[in-house]
């Protein structure tokens, strides 16, 4: 099936190819991801799933092709949040002080977070459930914790396109749980969501278009077409099945209500 279109689409990847020390992982991507979608990547390691997300988020230059945003070269507001974060869990830094790193295109790198800005932080924590834990250090969470306060973060960066790699590995039930609903309401709310992941299972489930990569753009569609006749035995995971109805029913609903 060729790679999804739209005549005004939100990010248009036009014959892209990335790697590193230029030596491509994948080459010849071109499609669209239309406003307000809400798509998963997936694939097999080292398929390029991850490098495709750098090079969406501009962290990876292309080596050859085009990423463009709403018809321009540059990105607007993409709120990114990487599968390996570069900050040390030892850094002494407040989880407070963490989300507020989100609020840098508006506040700059230097300059003081004032009422508004800190209540945007705090918005943003209590919706991840930690607004308790604004002081605390980030090297005194758990993992899923962790994982709460970058999506905070993300929140607060307030991005109408948000990319998420691996988001929720190696995090429990809970935790996933709540970090579904927030990709839900950020889909419901029309902001165009991009999520890697591994367990097609929670794509079947959550996402209604898919692309999946191996070294190459493979297909690009709506999920149940796109994944009706592949073979993801090498990418296939088991997901809990009473959280899969449970979020599944979270995320039709915030689609439906666009809450």
């Amino acid at each position: 099936m060729a790679a999804m279109h739209d005549p005004t689409p939100a990010i248009d990847l036009d014959n892209l190819a990335a790697g590193y020390n230029r030596v491509p992982v994948f080459s010849g991507v071109t499609g669209s991801f239309r406003p307000g979608s809400l798509t998963a990547i997936v694939g097999p390691n080292g398929g390029g799933k991850t490098t495709l997300a750098k090079a969406i988020a501009g962290v990876l230059p292309p080596l050859a092709g085009q990423v463009r945003f709403s018809g321009k070269r540059r990105a607007g507001r993409v709120g990114y949040l990487a599968q390996r974060v570069d900050l040390a869990r030892g850094f002494p830094i407040s989880v407070f002080d963490v989300v507020a790193l989100g609020l840098w295109r508006d506040v700059g790198g230097f300059a003081a977070v004032t009422k508004p800005y800190r209540d945007r932080v705090e918005a943003a924590l209590e919706q991840v459930g930690l607004v308790d834990a604004a002081s605390r250090d980030i090297a005194d969470l758990s993992g899923g914790q962790f994982q709460r306060v970058l999506f905070a973060r993300l929140i607060a960066q307030d991005a109408p396109i948000i990319l998420l790699d691996e988001p929720f590995s190696a995090v429990d039930r809970e935790t996933t749980s709540r970090l579904i609903e927030l990709v839900a309401q950020w889909y419901g709310a029309g902001r165009t969501v991009i999520v890697v992941l591994h367990d097609v299972g929670m794509v079947r489930a959550f996402f209604p278009e898919a692309l999946i990569m191996r070294g190459r753009l493979v297909d690009w569609g709506p999920t149940e077409q796109v994944l009706a006749d592949q073979d993801h035995a090498s990418v296939e995971h088991g997901v809990d099945a009473d959280l899969m109805r449970e979020l599944s029913t979270a995320l039709a609903g915030k689609k439906e209500t666009g809450s």
